[in-house]
């Protein structure tokens, strides 16, 4: 790879860290956009904008209407599964499946920081991970996990004919999944997510000369894995290729980056990584993606400034915040008091479905979380949330502060104290672990606490971060920080977020 441009500038993996799983990407012009699943969260499917696939900017979610999105009833780790996301004859098209009732769904836009259309419904695509492509005579091509094939008319959503078996990847790998179709050169490619999303996640790649094949395996598959290895990198898999502002190829897919002793465990859930790709004999060979790779063979861009501190004064919440499910405009406003977050309780704590919570994902092992609160009318604070049964929160009311920690099926109070009644400064700090000696230390503690009159920050307990990781609670998702009310309502001044060098 070449050297840094004089810019000083360097790729740094993961290019979108944090929660962002499942990308997708496509190039319209200069611009690249991409989108990553979302699961239960709403907005849902959050775009992404960026000139030079290193540094991306959120400018919306796609999905940010009722009528577009009901999670009603979604369980974590439900909703809405791996997006496609693709340019063509000068629309933005995505498709994505909503496990949790509506099947499989597909938007259009003119503009991909939206609006985005109503949903075109699309009934006879049976199967998850939907992905689309034209060919040169404009049909259009569904191909989904298992891996079948249906030709579609994305206007109507209607079927052309019956799904068709193409290919199902490696024998004896499980799950293909996360198909992509591409036309390059003289071929057509198939590349595909194999062998679960877990520590065997791979890429494998096949050709054929028509866009239904039948379609040869790349001898040299999978193309990437870091399956059996110690790569700071895990879980690597659900690709998507694109080429680069020189003509250069290159591979957005998901990893995740493990800490602590063993099995080794990852709480920031699945990120987008960026590695480049070759072409040798007619078969994409992927590059090396470490953490913190040289950067690519164009000038890269200096990025904006991202915002650490949310103020609550400009008339609404920015694209970053997210919340279980739904968001009721009535119990989360900017309205009630100026320049304030008024939160109104619906279910009584984060162990339910229905909790009145706004977050961001956490992007950086480690971090730290401030909020302003105040809870005269209620109680709510400041959560660390994975999921209803795996939660760490600190919340005021008018009498105490208090921690509680919800781990499976325990909940418990691990500490409090005694409260002034007025605003208070509540704080979250992740620290991973630092030199690992121990196979049983865990990936990280989650510190819990509230920074006092004259500055300082008194810790009320800290906390074993594992039981926030996925590979403790399952699932899909990433650690989401933010607010929340359980009683009554409560207001929050401001809110800030500082990764920071542990």
């Amino acid at each position: 790879m070449p050297s840094a441009p004089e810019s000083g500038i360097s790729l740094s993996n993961p290019v979108i860290p944090g929660f962002h799983p499942d990308p997708s990407v496509c190039r319209a012009g200069e611009d690249y956009y991409l989108a990553c699943s979302s699961f239960e969260y709403y907005p849902g499917i959050p775009v992404f904008h960026s000139r030079d696939l290193v540094h991306w900017t959120q400018i919306g979610n796609a999905l940010d209407r009722p009528e577009q999105l009901r999670l009603a009833g979604a369980r974590s780790s439900g909703g809405l599964y791996a997006p496609t996301l693709r340019h063509h004859d000068g629309r933005f098209w995505l498709i994505v499946t909503n496990v949790s009732g509506d099947g499989n769904l597909l938007f259009t836009a003119t503009d991909p920081a939206g609006p985005w259309s109503d949903p075109v419904r699309l009934p006879g695509v049976r199967g998850i991970d939907p992905d689309l492509a034209w060919d040169d005579e404009g049909t259009c091509w569904c191909t989904v996990a298992g891996v079948s094939q249906v030709r579609i008319d994305p206007h109507t959503g209607e079927t052309l004919g019956e799904p068709r078996r193409v290919w199902s990847g490696t024998p004896g790998a499980k799950a293909p999944e996360a198909p992509h179709l591409y036309h390059i050169g003289e071929y057509w490619y198939l590349l595909i997510a194999e062998g679960g999303t877990e520590r065997c996640h791979a890429v494998s790649v096949a050709r054929g000369r028509t866009p239904d094949g039948p379609f040869e395996p790349c001898p040299a598959n999978p193309v990437l894995t870091h399956r059996g290895t110690d790569h700071p990198i895990q879980n690597t898999g659900h690709g998507d290729l694109v080429q680069g502002p020189d003509g250069s190829w290159w591979m957005v897919f998901l990893g995740v980056r493990p800490h602590g002793g063993s099995p080794g465990w990852h709480v920031l859930g699945r990120e987008t990584f960026l590695a480049p790709v070759t072409w040798v004999d007619g078969w994409p060979v992927v590059g090396e993606a470490t953490p913190s790779p040289a950067p690519p063979p164009w000038p890269l861009r200096r990025p904006a400034a991202v915002p650490v501190r949310d103020d609550f004064e400009g008339g609404g919440l920015a694209p970053g915040w997210i919340s279980p499910r739904f968001r009721h405009e009535e119990d989360c406003t900017t309205k009630e008091r100026a320049g304030w977050l008024s939160l109104r309780a619906r279910g009584a704590s984060l162990d339910d479905t229905d909790v009145t919570f706004v977050g961001r994902r956490q992007q950086h092992p480690a971090c730290r979380a401030r909020t302003l609160v105040d809870p005269a009318g209620g109680s709510g604070g400041l959560a660390v949330r994975l999921d209803e049964r795996h939660h760490y929160e600190i919340e005021a009311t008018a009498d105490e502060v208090r921690v509680i920690a919800r781990i499976g099926p325990l909940r418990s109070v691990v500490a409090s104290r005694p409260s002034t009644g007025g605003p208070v400064v509540l704080g979250v700090e992740t620290s991973p672990a630092r030199e690992v000696t121990d196979p049983r230390e865990g990936p990280d503690t989650v510190a819990l606490g509230v920074r006092e009159a004259d500055g300082t920050f008194t810790e009320l307990a800290r906390l074993d971060g594992r039981y926030l990781s996925t590979e403790v609670a399952g699932g899909f998702t990433g650690r989401v920080i933010g607010l929340y009310a359980s009683t009554g309502t409560v207001h929050f001044d401001w809110f800030d977020y500082e990764p920071y060098e542990d």
